[in-house]
């Protein structure tokens, strides 16, 4: 009996560990059919980002050079498409980047997409963009260069200029973020007439400089995570394997 019961013991312990590790690994992928995806699109990752193996990456994305994208992450361009972050940004925790449906029945929903530079998007994430532990950007969106997102921070049908410091737990709805502007943590920023009346960065701003900070660890993760030694992170290149991850 008690070889017995040693024996199933090890059985459900194997059994759970084999279950956690499922449950807990990432998919980088394409997406379905569907009636608003009618084509099946592969991410398109650069070899130098870093995506960790239980972040998801999913559909039609496009990832820059040297981004990470961090456990738990996930980036669906299963519904509103494309997603599109650019060079050295990142995606870190937990974050989930998705947007509305940007097509039904055979034609656009333009509505749901942003554009820039003239090609439109679902999400776009711009240069050197930190979107921290938790935050949302949910499409239609368009975060510029050089912007950070706070922890629990949500941009949803908005457009966030370049230079934007978005504090922990504000939520940017429907508006139009000017460039070089702060929202103050916990805002919850509706009107358009408030984002213009947002207050400018300035040298005695406090978090002025804090997503320089913040891109510089995330790029060298990536690069790290990639097999390069501090000594030639400066330099480019990559190694990323797509079915591997990053932070």
């Amino acid at each position: 009996m008690k070889k017995t019961n040693q024996w199933l013991l090890t059985i459900s312990l194997c059994f759970n560990i084999a279950l956690g590790a499922f449950l807990l690994m990432g998919f980088i992928g394409p997406n379905v059919l569907t009636s608003f995806n009618p084509d099946i699109n592969y991410p398109k990752i650069a070899k130098s980002a870093f995506v960790h193996q239980i972040g998801s990456v999913i559909g039609d994305v496009k990832i820059g050079e040297r981004v990470y994208v961090a456990p738990t992450a996930s980036v669906r361009g299963d519904e509103g498409q494309p997603i599109f972050i650019g060079n050295d940004s990142n995606v870190q925790d937990s974050v989930v980047i998705h947007g509305l449906e940007t097509f039904e029945d055979g034609a656009e929903i333009e509505k749901n997409q942003v554009e820039h530079n003239g090609h439109k998007y679902s999400v776009y994430i711009g240069n050197r963009v930190s979107l921290t532990h938790q935050s949302q950007v949910h499409g239609p969106a368009l975060v510029e260069d050089d912007s950070f997102v706070g922890m629990q921070a949500l941009v949803f049908k908005a457009t966030v200029g370049k230079g934007v410091v978005i504090e922990p737990g504000a939520k940017v709805i429907g508006v139009k973020v000017p460039p070089g502007r702060y929202v103050p943590a916990g805002k919850i920023l509706n009107k358009q007439s408030e984002a213009d009346a947002l207050i400018e960065i300035t040298s005695t701003y406090p978090l002025k400089d804090l997503n320089k900070a913040v891109v510089h660890v995330n790029t060298s993760l990536a690069d790290g995570y990639n097999g390069k030694k501090p000594s030639a992170h400066h330099k480019g290149g990559g190694g990323h394997k797509k079915e591997e991850g990053h932070h």
